[in-house]
């Protein structure tokens, strides 16, 4: 009886979290998938055009492809911290307790607080040792920059390829900031769904200050590496000053890796280097938006 019960409410979990998916794409597989049925609620509801809509929506999940097919170490860095983040590690329950506490303290006092000490993403920290949060924290920036990137790029486009892009984003984001009833917000507060939607607000808030800053070019050497990724300190407050800001970061990083672009052992004129300057140009030109 106890098995029938988990499979129950895993299996609403599971129907609860797929109607608020409209795609994904998985770096893992390089699959690209569209939930047509949410697709269509959801534009019905927000009563935008049709086409423009499902154009944006695609827009989103295609610029996640290009992402990991501009830097496949994120699937390896991913693939590690899921490994680091289900890892046994032995701890005093005494310092987890304290965490807790302070955890709970921040629910109650959310303003102020960074994004991953706010909401089921404060409790989540809590629970892990010192080498697991470093890891969740990799992982968050990592998941709040793609989904930032991909917002970007949804309006970045404009109305010369998605004519009402304006009028879809003012519907969307007040769809996203519409009040729900008190049971389905302690639903997709113990979901993470909230938290999943602080990465979009947040993440994009973050690309438009840096782009905006220092121009998409310069921006493009976040997927240089894994040590060009930003803090969760640094896509919290993207317009600090110099110091703790990823713009000015980011500057250094991109110089170095316009140094290191050309290989030593490609001559100026050699067929091998026309090979990567064709390929470095079929990249520009899929990150045009990007």
């Amino acid at each position: 009886m106890g098995r029938e019960t988990c499979r129950c409410a895993a299996g609403a979990m599971l129907a609860y979290l797929s109607s608020a998916v409209l795609g994904q794409y998985d770096p893992f597989s390089r699959t690209l998938l569209l939930v047509t049925p949410n697709v269509v609620a959801v534009e019905r509801s927000l009563k935008v055009p049709t086409s423009d809509f499902r154009l944006w929506v695609c827009l989103h999940e295609v610029t996640h492809r290009v992402q990991f097919a501009e830097a496949p170490w994120m699937a390896d860095l991913m693939r590690d911290a899921a490994g680091q983040l289900s890892a046994a590690v032995d701890e005093p329950i005494g310092d987890i307790a304290g965490r807790l506490v302070s955890a709970v303290r921040d629910l109650r006092e959310p303003e102020g607080k960074p994004m991953s000490q706010r909401g089921m993403l404060g409790l989540m920290r809590a629970l892990q040792a010192e080498p697991q949060r470093e890891s969740l924290d990799r992982m968050l920036a990592l998941g709040t920059l793609l989904e930032g990137h991909a917002d970007h790029v949804m309006d970045a486009v404009g109305p010369s390829v998605v004519p009402s892009v304006v009028r879809i984003r003012r519907a969307f984001d007040s769809r996203r900031r519409r009040s729900s009833n008190p049971i389905h917000r302690v639903v997709r507060i113990l979901l993470g769904m909230d938290a999943k939607i602080a990465q979009y607000v947040h993440g994009k808030k973050f690309v438009d200050a840096v782009v905006a800053k220092v121009g998409m070019a310069q921006f493009n050497a976040v997927w240089s590496g894994p040590d060009a990724l930003p803090t969760l300190g640094e896509i919290d407050k993207p317009d600090a000053g110099s110091r703790g800001c990823w713009a000015d970061r980011g500057r250094g990083i991109a110089t170095l890796a316009s140094r290191d672009s050309r290989d030593p052992r490609d001559p100026p004129g050699s067929a091998r280097m026309a090979r990567r300057v064709r390929r470095d140009h079929r990249r520009r030109r899929a990150l045009r938006w990007c």
